[in-house]
């Protein structure tokens, strides 16, 4: 099995906060990945050395600068009652609604989902914001959401 169901997901309370949770639809569209298939995709696309962002060596590409064209704020988009991707990640990202996605936390969580779902749900991964990486699945583009607000936009080698 390369998945686990959400509700057992340690994280899972950020899809049923309160202020902004997310639907059954939405919910049943976000897939952790177990540990294992967690450390592969890792291993392939982000780094075979490091387990978190805090990690990354000079051998990484998310600790080379320049792979990050530049960084915007997300927090304040996040604070207000405007639920759209702040313009300057839709403009990054070109790409189609039915791109899998994967949210990077560390080695062993990732989280799979649809860039439409992403879009629709950003508040509430966004919980999860320490150095977290978003990759499209065969995709250059890649974002990472740092706990300071600030979103660094890329493209992966």
């Amino acid at each position: 099995m390369s998945y686990l169901p959400l509700e057992e997901f340690k994280h899972a309370w950020i899809f049923r906060h309160q202020s902004m949770p997310a639907s059954s639809e939405q919910q049943a569209l976000i897939k952790p990945m177990t540990a294992e298939r967690s450390n592969v995709l890792w291993d392939t696309f982000i780094s075979k050395n490091a387990i978190h962002s805090d990690d990354f060596g000079k051998n990484d590409w998310p600790a080379n600068n320049e792979n990050f064209s530049s960084t915007i704020n997300w927090e304040a988009r996040w604070e207000s009652d405007d639920n759209d991707l702040p313009l300057e990640i839709l403009d990054h990202i070109d790409w189609q609604d039915n791109t899998t996605v994967y949210y990077c936390l560390n080695r062993n969580q990732i989280l799979e989902t649809t860039w439409a779902n992403f879009k629709q749900c950003w508040k509430n991964f966004l919980f999860l914001d320490d150095g977290t990486i978003l990759l499209g699945k065969k995709r250059d583009q890649v974002l990472q959401f740092h706990s300071t607000g600030d979103c660094k936009l890329g493209i992966k080698p």
